[in-house]
């Protein structure tokens, strides 16, 4: 198990069943970068990664 796992386990223990918006999890995650501005190129790819998800060229 990656460090990171232990994360995305608790954000789907607690929130799992929760419905989002991509508008809601973008303000999350500017909101994030604001806080924690040595991420932004990190949630820049995430963001990116998300958005081509079903691009057949990515």
């Amino acid at each position: 198990m990656y460090f990171t796992d232990r994360g995305l386990e608790e954000l789907e223990d607690r929130r799992g069943d929760e419905s989002i918006t991509f508008g809601w999890l973008s303000e999350q995650l500017r909101t994030f970068v604001d806080l924690n501005p040595e991420f932004e190129s990190t949630i820049d790819r995430l963001g990116s990664w998300l958005a081509r998800l079903d691009d057949p060229e990515d």
